[in-house]
């Protein structure tokens, strides 16, 4: 594990990594509303787009609360820029088809359910309490995209091909979510343990997979570096849309 320039305050580092994969996934998904293929799944989406929107507000109030510099949670989402996001660079990747916003959903699922589980046992109570609430939301939610996996998956040979796709597309990202430094490591007994959330992974999303008959990419390239601020260049077209209007008029009243 290398050191890296957002070790000064740990938990404010580790909350605004949890925070900013909810805030950005939450952007990917609102751009989807009203242009789902049918009604009840552009429901389903704005449901999920709120629940994590919601998770990102819990976790920024308590970072806000733990950096102690006089910002507020609209202040860390809107008026930080790209290198100051920690988000994992799978949330930041395209909608594309609906077999890759479905890939994009499991794999991060499949990600937050053990994640959330293993922080309500976290030393820090505040934490243990946002994670508490967010687990049985990540529960729904791995239900919903595990559900379409199967069943584009498994159902016809185009739905096959797209669903295929979508896998073949992101996983090459999903590694950046269990990149560990040494801002887990000063957080022993408050931040989880990446090793055993990535077990759970794997198996979730081989047992997947397999039910789905898909196949796990062989490609063993992956992309990091989002946990340091590193991203792609599709961080950089979300943010401006996302805060423009923020930004256009900070400190107005509502």
């Amino acid at each position: 594990m290398n050191a890296n320039p957002f070790a000064a305050n740990p938990l404010f580092s580790y909350l605004l990594r949890l925070a900013d994969d909810n805030l950005v996934h939450a952007q990917q998904l609102g751009a989807l509303v009203s242009w789902m293929p049918e009604l009840e799944e552009d429901i389903a989406v704005a449901n999920l787009c709120l629940d994590h929107l919601g998770q990102a507000r819990n976790l920024l109030a308590y970072a806000a609360e733990v950096e102690g510099a006089g910002r507020d949670e609209d202040a860390l989402a809107m008026l930080r820029d790209e290198r100051q996001f920690l988000n994992a660079v799978l949330v930041e990747q395209p909608n594309g088809d609906f077999g890759q916003t479905i890939a994009r959903q499991f794999l991060l699922d499949a990600y937050q359910v053990p994640l959330y589980e293993a922080l309500v046992a976290s030393g820090d109570a505040q934490l243990a309490a946002i994670a508490d609430k967010a687990a049985k939301e990540a529960r729904y939610h791995l239900r919903y995209s595990t559900q379409w996996v199967v069943r584009l998956g498994d159902g016809t040979e185009e739905s096959h091909r797209r669903m295929q796709a979508g896998i073949d597309a992101l996983w090459r990202y999903s590694a950046d979510l269990f990149a560990a430094d040494d801002v887990e490591d000063a957080l022993a007994g408050i931040a989880a343990d990446v090793a055993p959330l990535r077990t759970r992974f794997d198996a979730t999303v081989q047992a997947v997979l397999a039910e789905a008959t898909l196949a796990l990419p062989a490609d063993p390239y992956q992309r990091l570096g989002g946990r340091v601020g590193n991203h792609t260049e599709l961080l950089g077209h979300i943010l401006p849309e996302m805060q423009s209007l923020y930004r256009a008029h900070i400190g107005a009243q509502w």
